[in-house]
């Protein structure tokens, strides 16, 4: 059965990277390689994948393909050792490595071992982890949502867990319908933070480029929105732009002229994150646009490429490492009945100024 075939393709994947002597980045397999060799279905090779990137063995990076992880040895869980799954959207740059250290650092000091699990900000990769985390009997969960701003086909998942009374806390964003406690930075207080500090150097018209399908791109649209109205900002509304998680890669090849027009009818803008806005200088760059002459970007999360490009990037700070300690302390809290009335855990953004924005 397709259910067990998963653990033999597990094993033979271990011996497969020891006999051929591969090392730590080195590019393996792909899904339909490993279909062919052993005659089982994609969702089977995917299960299999799965299990090997949460144990630290693979790494498969969205868009590049399979590699050998670059981790020191593959984790394993100890015998006897309980474990905590983390779900996480993302894993291979930006803040999530930071984020996931976080929470690994707090559950390794309390005796647990973590099982990761990637799913690509898509819903029924979220499915299979659930269910995968939920069949290896973990004692908690630790979730980042994907497209939680969505419908979502997994809530009877989470009412199994309820159900089950297995712990669980979201981290960045949870879904507006679940009761879980959450980890994450105050979102609409980042979006109100950098749309302020762009009026308070002079800026009237601004415009917002924000994630329509995640929780967080609504609170810090909401924060953006919320400093125009108190300002008496005028045209707000006409200059936001939303785009999909998913085609924001997309996004300045196919939607390049309407962004380059709002961009020419505007004096500054307010980006969703750090990515986003530097995408956007680039863009600018190409066009002959001059930030921050012509005009000034700010971002949200002070990722480690808001400091190193071009123009370096005024953001808030995300507090990455912090946010995941916490997630893990207050999981931890429920599981040792010290928190029976768990409350969502809010970091007050920082503002980091540099060189992105002018004084008007």
């Amino acid at each position: 059965m397709d259910n067990y075939k998963y653990l033999a393709i597990v094993d033979w994947v271990k011996d497969y990277i020891a006999s051929q002597k591969l090392g730590p980045n080195d590019r393996f397999l792909t899904e339909k390689q490993l279909c062919e060799i052993h005659n089982v279905s994609r969702q089977t090779v995917r299960q299999a994948l799965m299990m090997l990137e949460s144990e630290n063995v693979l790494c498969r990076v969205r868009g590049s393909g399979t590699f050998v992880s670059g981790g020191s040895a593959p984790q394993t869980k100890a015998p006897g050792k309980k474990s905590i799954g983390v779900i996480s959207t993302y894993f291979s740059d930006y803040i999530f490595p930071h984020i996931v250290t976080g929470i690994e650092s707090v559950l390794n000091e309390a005796g647990y071992a973590m099982q990761l699990a990637i799913t690509h900000n898509q819903v029924l990769e979220e499915t299979q982890a659930l269910e995968s985390m939920i069949s290896h009997g973990v004692t908690g969960l630790i979730v980042e949502p994907s497209k939680s701003a969505l419908p979502n086909p997994n809530t009877a998942l989470y009412a199994e867990l309820k159900r089950l009374d297995i712990p669980l806390v979201f981290f960045n964003a949870k879904y507006p319908w679940a009761d879980f406690p959450c980890a994450a930075m105050d979102d609409e207080a980042a979006g109100r933070t950098v749309t302020d500090y762009l009026i308070k150097c002079g800026h009237r018209s601004i415009a917002g480029l924000f994630a329509l399908d995640d929780i967080q791109g609504h609170k810090r649209y909401s924060g953006y929105m919320k400093s125009c109205l108190e300002h008496r900002i005028t045209g707000w509304e006409n200059n936001v732009f939303w785009f999909a998680t998913n085609d924001r890669s997309a996004l300045f090849r196919y939607a390049k002229g309407k962004l380059l027009d709002l961009m020419d009818s505007v004096t500054a803008v307010v980006c969703y994150n750090d990515r986003l806005a530097i995408s956007l200088m680039q863009m600018c760059r190409e066009k002959g646009i001059r930030v921050p002459e012509d005009l000034s970007v700010v971002g949200i999360d002070d990722s480690r490429y808001a400091s190193i490009c071009d123009v370096p990037l005024t953001t808030v700070h995300h507090p990455h490492s912090k946010l995941g300690e916490a997630a893990a302390e207050l999981l931890l809290g429920i599981i040792d009945r010290r928190d029976t009335a768990p409350k969502d855990k809010f970091f007050v953004p920082e503002l980091i100024v540099r060189s992105s924005v002018a004084q008007l």
